[in-house]
């Protein structure tokens, strides 16, 4: 005589397509929650690079014109969205693309009609000129990175959004 087991079904075990489309419909559901959180973050890390690329280029388009006795012609361009570096020393040149996502915004002070580039020179031995340029990426946050004229040193500030 053959032995039952008590309460045990004959069973296939594993799981419905139900529960499977209930589980990617969740994982869904919260990728699309936090993208935006992530792709601001990300934005963020983009403008904090810009802005710390920026700076050690003007700084070294500064210390070339001091330390190498030679002017330096910066260019700035909010179109190409580009910072350009020309010296006297034939060959010289030096080029800083924004990345993508973060704009060059304007050149400060702002100047009555300004059409074009802006360009600004560095002398060897004469001051610095107190310029900021102004950057911004897709979410609206700006930062302005300014040549002290007391120091000649770059420095980044956080601008905040109306």
């Amino acid at each position: 005589m053959p032995i039952l087991s008590v309460g045990r079904t004959n069973k296939a075990a594993g799981i419905t397509l139900i529960e499977m489309m209930v589980v990617v419909a969740i994982i869904a559901l919260l990728a699309g929650i936090s993208f935006p959180a992530i792709s601001a973050g990300i934005d963020s890390v983009r403008l904090r690079s810009a802005t710390d690329s920026l700076s050690g280029f003007l700084n070294a388009a500064a210390t070339r014109a001091e330390r190498r006795e030679e002017p330096v012609e910066l260019i700035i361009s909010a179109r190409d969205n580009t910072l350009s570096a020309f010296s006297t020393e034939p060959g010289y040149s030096r080029e800083l693309k924004m990345p993508d996502g973060v704009i060059i915004e304007g050149v400060l002070p702002k100047q009555e009609e300004e059409e074009g580039p802006r360009r600004v020179l560095l002398m060897p031995g004469g001051g610095v000129p107190g310029i900021g340029i102004q950057v911004a990426n897709r979410h609206g946050s700006r930062r302005v990175v300014r040549l002290d004229p007391m120091t000649g040193f770059p420095r980044i500030e956080a601008l905040v959004s109306q």
